[in-house]
């Protein structure tokens, strides 16, 4: 590419970020590591085909001014925390809204391809759930306690079991984006079969609503927060499949970040649904209005953080562009 050639295509962006750096204290960091990110890579470009020329020599300025700005001051403030649930993580689903809403209906798709294929073949779910698991279930029914593996841990270790697991499988899940959005579907469809075939399993033995009631105190709230972890994957495999304008490399970046912040922004929902795993869903004999006021206030919360604070944080956002 000839150098004017070059110049011309970017110069309105790296105008911006002049202007950009003018108000710098009112700039999301976010974007302010995405610009730093965009003119990084065209001061490689211009370091390796045009060494000596003053555009290298300008890109290298800005550049400079802008790593200064970025990480001047590196302790953040506790305040961050706060904003990072109440602000960050609702705008990076926002964003992401299209991919929430994929992951969700590979999980729908999977969930009735588990039922109907138990349906059709009762012994279905020992291919998916093991030999092992479907007999101790299949012996806890026989025995009155169909519910009974969650209750067979003490509840301090079955709580930080069932949450470290939830957390690992959570970024395992992500990070099958590496392997492009496919391995992430996959996953996505492994996962939902199960819990499909195991639901199937319970109907099948006249025990669905106990089941529901059951697994859905604390489900609600894993299930719902690994369909989001769906979303965090595809959102980091996407940036391998479909780079747009970026290149392959910094669009795979640009995913990665989103979709990281996503998953750590779910930590807290899994320590929740590892706590009434180990603490609650163990008592069925909790009256069934209480286990359901349970199941309510779980979806209450998933609709209201991933999908109603995320359009009032992006109206938020837009009315005060608009104000300045």
């Amino acid at each position: 590419m000839k150098e004017i050639t070059f110049i011309r295509n970017n110069i309105e962006k790296w105008q911006a970020t002049e202007e950009l750096l003018e108000d710098i204290s009112s700039v999301n960091p976010d974007e302010l590591a995405d610009t730093y990110v965009d003119l990084t890579t065209d001061l490689s470009f211009a370091q390796t085909h045009y060494p000596k020329s003053r555009i290298t020599i300008y890109l290298n300025n800005l550049a400079s001014s802008l790593h200064n700005n970025l990480y001047k001051n590196k302790q953040e403030k506790w305040s961050r925390l706060i904003t990072f649930w109440t602000h960050e993580v609702p705008l990076t689903m926002y964003d992401n809204r299209n991919l929430l809403r994929v992951s969700m209906l590979l999980f729908v798709i999977s969930f009735v391809i588990g039922i109907v294929s138990q349906l059709l073949n009762p012994e279905f779910c020992r291919i998916i759930l093991s030999d092992a698991y479907v007999d101790m279930t299949l012996e806890n029914i026989e025995n009155g306690v169909p519910m009974g593996i969650y209750g067979s841990k003490d509840e301090l270790p079955m709580f930080l079991g069932i949450t470290i697991n939830n957390v690992g499988v959570s970024f395992q899940m992500f990070a099958k984006g590496l392997l492009t959005s496919i391995a992430v579907g996959i996953s996505i469809f492994n996962n939902s079969i199960m819990l499909g075939c195991f639901e199937t399993l319970f109907y099948q033995h006249g025990l669905l609503g106990e089941s529901l009631l059951t697994v859905f105190q604390h489900g609600t709230l894993e299930i719902s927060a690994l369909i989001v972890s769906g979303a965090a994957g595809l959102a980091m495999g996407n940036g391998w499949l479909f780079p747009g304008t970026y290149s392959r490399l910094v669009s795979f970046q640009r995913g990665a970040k989103r979709g990281l912040k996503i998953i750590v922004g779910l930590v807290p929902v899994f320590i929740c649904a590892g706590f009434i795993e180990g603490f609650v869903t163990r008592h069925t004999e909790t009256p069934n209005a209480i286990r359901v006021m349970v199941i309510i206030l779980s979806l209450i919360f998933i609709i209201g953080y991933f999908i109603v604070l995320p359009y009032v944080r992006h109206k938020q956002l837009i009315q005060k562009e608009n104000d300045n």
